[in-house]
């Protein structure tokens, strides 16, 4: 592959004599304290095929040997020396096969290589060596001469990936460290894994790139695809050359992605502009891929997503390939991409075969465009595809299956997980485990990428997910992988680990395009109130508090925890403003609880002082901002634990507020029917329906006039004590809170001309039994219709 190579040219790489070990004696550390019953092994990720136990673990000694020879791989050999020196090794000394020196009895032995030189066939005995690219077995077990690790390698990548394996076996020992006893045969269910930086918004950075490359070694992700949307060069000014500084860096990338097994694939976007007829915007099109080889790139990229394909941007393509449409702009492409196949890829020593974005990208529906692509794009090219929608709420084998039939190949996924550039996702960090892709789907792709984040280091934990579905996706478990990548960002802390899990799962919603998230947000705390608000009902109050408030508190303590120095920096710098908010959110939802407690212990003055401290710390928290922001959603407020936290807040600051007059007695109005006078734009997604669905992430709003209204029909006469209206933003200067037995004569019963737009309760006489509860809109605050989140009702059933 060029000029680079990932393995030994000479063994001149200070390896040591025997005569430099000849006298002294072995360590203390050499010698095994004896038998003991066997521990599980550690969790690896991602999850190998196969691994079990081999015996005891074995000691790292002060001293330890490598045994690497001219086919061993330079990355790996690396990164094992690194290993070692970090796991309790003073001295770390490589050996050719038939140096090994006899004072290395008792010492720890490593031998890296390709698994089919003599000495690791040897020590790997038994242990299946997979054959299959990027494959790799590992054996540790205790030999003749002393403990002994194995890591043999199908390929320099594996090797790699066994020295990774290993990184993740290394064990305490009292002061020291030993290697699990274990045995490994390993590979990738899928051949390409890793990212593609294809957002919309602020690119990553030099540094955060080359971070990245490091993080994807560790995670054994083999693909970085450079493609974002906001370089100049890579879309708008596709034909121009990068200038000097940024090829410099590119060419720094590559080398750092080349040293982690990472293929550098170099995506040039045209469509916008190009003449796919015209040989000068070929020329131009091979000239900037060329640009990127003589610097060590080996996996090119011409995505074609995000055009209309149902025009020409010249006339020359009309007439090579007739009239716009659809099926012409197929034609079009793939003549484009077969002809950098062919007259580029091909004839460029040791590039892997093209890649490309069809037009078509987000579904699997039979159309002329895929017809064409299928019946005329050259086989060799990968397409890609992001399942079916262009963020989609999973990926099944059928779905796969299609995909292949219509494109007439293995489709490679961009996977839109955990981007967070497009209007759904606006004040959101995508914490979620990678998920709802089904097993088995290593039968129909050739890879999965992930487009990542504006923000790299919280990106890692859903990539580090995609990561570990990609390389063994038959035995991937979302919610362990979860902790997994948590405990890698905490480098190993455990209490540093419980925090992240905590703050990510008040960033665990994952939208779509559409109303509804593919993940929900918050489960875990979600779950919790559930069980508070059933125990608070139930009579259990003081037992309800103390639960709920070992959470709360946990939610306001993670912040310092993330920040106290364990966990990546990177990723504190990246969460920061919602991290800022988070401590506030739980602050105050500890003052909640504890102004429940004292209510419920006859303390009214302490209550309504706790409430107050509770308000006036949940808006601090909603005027935090993520500022500079690196979204093109701009400076807005962070979203933490939305629909959960701030609804437990609101339902608990109501139960308070209306103690006397209900008891705390629970909201009736999802139990009725809501309608309204009309919608905005007749938009579902803010139909009726939504201001009475116990959600606070959904909302009604009304068409463009001050005399709009929502209703609810409660599901039985009930003598209303109170009406609760969470504003959004588009609130009224004036409205009016009315009541009606049949729906057709309205009694008002309190008029309002709230001070800005919030959480309004509005008591009522609960003189009679009524059906129906109105909001009737008297006048705007502004240009827009009224706009309400949730409609609340407490009262008591008049039956």
């Amino acid at each position: 592959m060029g000029r680079r190579t990932t393995t030994l040219a000479t063994l001149g790489v200070c390896f040591a004599l025997a005569s430099t070990l000849a006298a002294g004696p072995a360590p203390a550390g050499a010698a095994e304290a004896g038998p003991r019953a066997a521990a599980p092994l550690p969790p690896v990720s991602p999850v190998p095929q196969s691994m079990s136990r081999t015996g005891d673990d074995v000691p790292v000694t002060g001293r330890v040997i490598v045994v690497a020879d001219a086919d061993t791989d330079v990355p790996a050999r690396t990164r094992l020396v690194a290993e070692l020196k970090r796991h309790g090794a003073d001295r770390v000394d490589v050996v050719a096969p038939g140096d090994v020196p006899r004072a290395a009895a008792g010492l720890l032995t490593v031998r890296l290589g390709p698994a089919g030189r003599a000495d690791i066939a040897d020590g790997l005995g038994d242990t299946a060596v997979p054959d299959h690219a990027e494959g790799y077995a590992l054996r540790v077990a205790r030999a003749g001469r002393g403990p002994q690790v194995v890591l043999g390698g199908t390929d320099g990548a594996g090797q790699f990936y066994a020295v990774q394996t290993l990184r993740q076996l290394f064990v305490r020992s009292g002061d020291g460290w030993k290697v699990a006893g274990a045995q490994v045969g390993d590979h990738p269910s899928m051949p390409l894994r890793g990212t593609i930086e294809g957002f919309y918004g602020q690119p990553w950075t030099h540094a955060e790139r080359l971070d990245q490359m490091d993080f994807y070694g560790d995670v054994k992700a083999n693909t970085y695809i450079y493609a974002p949307k906001d370089d100049p060069y890579h879309r708008d000014k596709w034909r121009e050359p990068y200038p000097a500084e940024k090829l410099a860096e590119l060419g720094e990338l590559v080398d750092r992605a080349t040293a982690n097994h990472v293929r550098f694939t170099f995506a040039v976007s045209p469509g916008q502009s190009i003449c796919y007829s015209d040989p000068a915007d070929r020329t131009a099109l091979k000239a900037k891929l060329q640009a990127l080889y003589d610097l060590g790139t080996r996996a090119f990229s011409v995505p074609l997503d995000d055009i209309d394909h149902t025009r020409w941007n010249c006339e020359a393509d009309r007439a090579a390939y007739g009239e716009p449409g659809t099926g012409a702009a197929g034609k079009a492409q793939a003549d484009l991409l077969n002809d950098v196949q062919r007259d580029f890829v091909a004839t460029h020593d040791g590039v892997w075969p093209l890649q490309m974005v069809p037009t078509e990208y987000y579904n699997h529906t039979e159309s002329a465009y895929k017809r064409v692509l299928r019946e005329t794009l050259d086989p060799e090219v990968e397409v890609m595809w992001t399942g079916v929608g262009v963020v989609p709420d999973g990926i099944t084998n059928e779905d796969a299956e299609q995909a292949a039939k219509v494109f007439g190949r293995k489709v490679f996924v961009w996977d839109n997980y955990p981007v967070n550039d497009f209007g759904n996702t606006s004040g959101r960090l995508l914490l979620a485990p990678y998920d709802k892709r089904e097993a088995g789907l290593s039968d129909h792709l050739s890879g999965v990428v992930a487009n990542p984040m504006n923000q790299p280091y919280a990106s890692k934990v859903a990539v580090f997910g995609t990561a570990g579905f990609a390389w063994n996706d038959r035995a991937y478990d979302a919610d362990r992988n979860w902790r997994a990548a948590m405990s890698y960002l905490a480098g190993g802390d455990a209490e540093a680990t419980e925090a992240l899990l905590v703050f990510g799962d008040l960033e665990h919603l994952a939208p779509t395009f559409g109303d509804t998230p593919w993940q929900p947000q918050a489960p875990e705390l979600a779950r919790r109130v559930q069980q508070f608000w059933t125990a608070w009902d139930e009579g259990d109050r003081t037992g309800a508090v103390r639960a709920l408030r070992a959470y709360a508190t946990a939610v306001e303590d993670a912040p310092a925890t993330i920040r106290s120095g364990a966990v990546e920096r990177g990723f504190t710098v990246d969460a920061a403003p919602w991290l800022d908010a988070t401590e506030l959110w739980g602050t105050a939802a500890v003052r909640m609880l504890d102004a429940l407690a004292a209510r419920q212990a006859g303390d009214r003055e302490t209550s309504d002082r706790l409430l107050a401290e509770s308000g006036a710390l949940q808006g601090r928290a909603r005027a935090v901002r993520v500022d500079p922001p690196r979204n093109a959603w701009g400076a807005v407020q962070p979203k933490v634990g939305d629909g959960v936290l701030d609804a437990f807040l609101t339902q608990a600051e109501l139960r308070l507020r209306l103690w006397d007059s209900t008891g705390g007695a629970r909201n009736l109005a999802p139990e009725g029917t809501a309608s309204a006078s009309g919608v905005e734009q007749d938009l579902d997604r803010l139909a009726a329906r939504y201001v009475n669905d116990d959600r606070l992430d959904t909302r009604w709003a009304s068409g463009y006039s001050d005399d709009a209204w929502v209703q609810i029909e409660l599901a039985g006469p009930t003598k209303v004590a109170a009406v609760t209206v969470a504003w959004e933003s588009a609130c009224a200067t004036e409205y009016a809170v009315q009541t009606s037995v049949d729906g057709t004569v309205w009694r008002t019963g309190s008029t309002q001309r709230p001070e800005s737009c919030g959480n309004d309760v509005v008591r009522l006489p609960a003189d009679e039994a009524v059906r129906y509860v109105r909001v009737q809109g008297v006048e705007r605050r502004t240009t827009w219709g009224y706009s309400i989140y949730e409609l609340g009702v407490y009262g008591t059933s008049a039956s």
